[in-house]
């Protein structure tokens, strides 16, 4: 799974803010109105989110996205680690309803 080819495909969504984009930290702001296509973008990545699920998140997960922010209850976290290597994207609806902050991380 390459950081980039993630990046590049969701930036051809239409994004209200541009905050970072770097060689390992992309972030964006959202409207409602592109939501659905940005998950289907990260779905085809990364499968389906692994927050919120049925599963609890493994340590070595909660670890690694707890010291970019965490991950809390009305949030979304997609993720895929390869050995020490992770990438992972946490949606973060803000309370007007209109915008969500994503972040996409190489670790």
């Amino acid at each position: 799974m390459e950081f980039n080819e993630i990046k590049n495909e969701v930036k051809d969504i239409p994004f209200e803010a541009l905050r970072l984009d770097c060689d390992n930290n992309f972030e964006a702001v959202v409207i409602k109105d592109e939501l659905e296509k940005l998950h289907a973008r990260l779905q085809a990545f990364f499968g389906s989110p692994v927050f919120p699920s049925k599963e609890r998140l493994s340590f070595q997960v909660r670890q690694i996205v707890d010291g970019f922010g965490g991950i809390l209850p009305g949030q979304t976290l997609y993720f895929w680690s390869r050995g020490k290597d992770a990438i992972f994207s946490m949606l973060w609806p803000w309370k007007d309803g209109m915008h969500t902050t994503i972040k996409i991380i190489k670790k």
